[in-house]
């Protein structure tokens, strides 16, 4: 971890009521160190990092905070990534690799497979994804997500997403598509993802990666840890034609102008009906719940604060390291927060206390992320080049992630 240059403030713990009274603003003030005098640090026009103690239930924790001012003309969010969906790297080496000024990791995703032993475990995201207005995939059924449990009535299509009016807002981003062929018209069930629906077909581009596509075939809708199916079917389409038909899921980079088509039980025996040269269509795309401005920017997660009050359900016992985003300001602020996860600061927040804390800091609505070993906030110190991790990440070293919200500054 590269830790030199972090930003200092006090370490005298307060309440989370007298800090986020000092945040709550038009502004970002800074937080209150042991002196009182605010305090916050410029990491570049519209984007202010602070750090403070808050006393939480299960003790003591420290935050540290990015307020990114989206009204600023030179300041833009995106999706950081490690260049495939399948894939995963240190939020710092993400950042710096794309020339963000600061950051915070981003969505749960498929970090283990304990219960399918031989199959590799992706790495892949749960929910949507979008990067620079372009869909990269869409989200996992319920039952195969990671993560804490979701408030009732949530699901993995919930985002996080910045549209091209450069305003923030929360959405859920559905999956809509088909596979045109000569013997008909099959739905597409899924687009880049770790899990398919059961009975589905699912599409993989050169953006999955070159990861194993077997995972997808595992579980159910309801139950990450059910066997792999053993009725499955592939089929690989180039600029349009059927070029080879398999079996069982395979894995490789796949190449570009080229779909791989998964299919399993009911979908597996659609598949099956197709031939090596016959024409094969594949058309999906996101569609928006609430919003019709097209987003440049979406990830997944879930909502924890919607219009200023706090979701039912939200756990409140068990407390953990978190990161938060939050929207202000009509969705022209973004404030990004991330728990340390030094010892002395591990006893973390309740994800009913990480509600409460982005409404206190300002937010009308709020969006939970993933926590833990996982939590890592960057930024640039003043006149450097390259991000400086700023919190300290549980076992004191960056966990590789899938994605993450980059913020960054045009000229």
């Amino acid at each position: 971890m590269r830790g030199s240059g972090r930003f200092r403030t006090g370490r005298t713990p307060v309440s989370a009521v007298a800090v986020i009274g000092v945040l709550v603003g038009a502004t970002l003030t800074g937080a209150a160190p042991a002196s009182g005098a605010p305090r916050a640090n410029q990491v570049a026009p519209g984007v202010r990092y602070a750090q403070f103690d808050i006393v939480a239930a299960k003790g003591v924790t420290h935050a540290h905070l990015l307020s990114v001012d989206l009204g600023n003309a030179r300041v833009r969010v995106n999706l950081l990534y490690a260049g495939a969906v399948a894939a995963r790297a240190a939020v710092s080496r993400m950042a710096d690799a794309k020339g963000a000024v600061a950051g915070v990791n981003g969505d749960f995703f498929n970090i283990s497979e304990v219960q399918h032993p031989g199959v590799a475990a992706t790495g892949a995201s749960v929910g949507p994804a979008i990067a620079s207005g372009v869909v990269l995939k869409a989200s996992v059924p319920n039952g195969q997500r990671f993560g804490p449990s979701m408030p009732p009535g949530v699901t993995t299509r919930a985002v996080l997403g910045v549209g091209t009016d450069r305003r923030a807002r929360l959405d859920n981003l559905a999956l809509s598509g088909s596979v045109g062929t000569p013997v008909g018209r099959f739905t597409l069930g899924g687009l880049n993802q770790y899990a398919l629906p059961v009975g589905s077909i699912g599409a993989f581009t050169q953006a999955w990666g070159g990861v194993s596509r077997a995972r997808a075939v595992c579980g159910t809708d309801t139950e990450r840890a059910a066997p792999c199916s053993t009725d499955t079917y592939e089929v690989t389409v180039r600029r349009g034609r059927v070029v080879r038909t398999a079996n069982s899921p395979g894995g490789g980079t796949i190449a570009a102008n080229t779909t791989v088509l998964v299919g399993r039980e009911a979908g597996a025996r659609q598949l099956r009906k197709l031939s090596v040269g016959e024409s094969v269509t594949v058309r999906s795309r996101l569609v928006a719940a609430t919003s019709r401005i097209p987003y440049r920017f979406a990830l997944g997660g879930y909502p924890v604060l919607k219009d200023g009050r706090a979701l039912a359900g939200l756990d409140n016992n068990t407390a953990a390291v978190r990161t938060a985003a939050g929207i202000a300001n009509g969705g022209r602020k973004l404030l990004l927060l991330a728990v340390d996860g030094a010892p002395q600061y591990r006893s973390g927040l309740t994800v009913a206390e990480v509600a409460a804390t982005m409404r206190k800091l300002g937010s009308v609505d709020a969006f939970n992320l993933d926590g833990g070993g996982s939590t890592t906030l960057v930024a640039r110190a003043p006149g450097a080049g390259r991000v400086t991790v700023r919190n300290h990440p549980t076992g004191d070293a960056e966990r590789p992630v899938p994605n993450a919200i980059g913020v960054f500054m045009t000229s």
